[in-house]
């Protein structure tokens, strides 16, 4: 009995022994490091020459067509020469703008809504409605893994320039750019992406 006894109890010593070199011989893992840097984005608010200063990529998607459908209805209108057009100038540029946007189930409300919403002075400094977007990068082990757009921004009228600066180097990026019928969303960045 007594042999058994001490036969058990070695058994158990050694198993316990055993079970912390196991333990002692387990590698040690670290962590990856993970920071975010911000993402550089810059212009995207320019027009198309033909169409003078006017965000026309907005406003045509607001009203549901495409900017050759717009220039079409707007290549009808006469700017006033002096100063504000008058009441006869302001129903004749109406009318040749809905003559050609009505087939598309485009309202005088509809247009009136988009286009003061689109409307500034460029003269005063003024800009159409822009709300600049952010994004940041995700850094693990040095490496970048991906970019989170934090706010998507609106009123891009052109693809604005993306780069992720790191480590003492600029990596490129290309941002997708998003046309709707929302004030909020029109010409918001969808996505970024690196640059191969």
């Amino acid at each position: 009995m007594k042999q058994l006894q001490l036969g058990i109890a070695i058994f158990v010593f050694a198993a316990i022994t055993l079970s912390r070199v196991v333990v002692a011989a387990q590698p040690i893992t670290n962590s990856p490091t993970t920071t975010e840097v911000a993402v550089t984005i810059t212009g995207g608010f320019q027009t198309e020459r033909v169409d003078n200063g006017r965000p026309v990529v907005l406003i045509a998607s607001m009203l549901g067509v495409t900017p050759e459908v717009f220039r079409e209805a707007f290549s009808g209108v006469t700017p006033a020469k002096n100063g504000a057009p008058s009441g006869a100038e302001a129903r004749a540029n109406k009318n040749a703008l809905l003559k050609v946007l009505s087939p598309y189930g485009i309202t005088n409300e509809q247009l009136d809504e988009v286009s003061n919403y689109y409307r500034y002075k460029a003269s005063q400094g003024e800009t159409w409605a822009q709300t600049q977007a952010e994004a940041v990068a995700t850094i693990v082990d040095g490496k970048i893994t991906g970019i989170t757009i934090t706010n998507a921004g609106a009123g891009y009228t052109s693809t604005p320039k993306v780069t992720v600066r790191y480590g003492g180097i600029t990596y490129p990026a290309t941002a997708a750019v998003a046309y709707t019928q929302d004030f909020a969303t029109n010409g918001s960045i969808t996505d970024i992406t690196l640059n191969p």
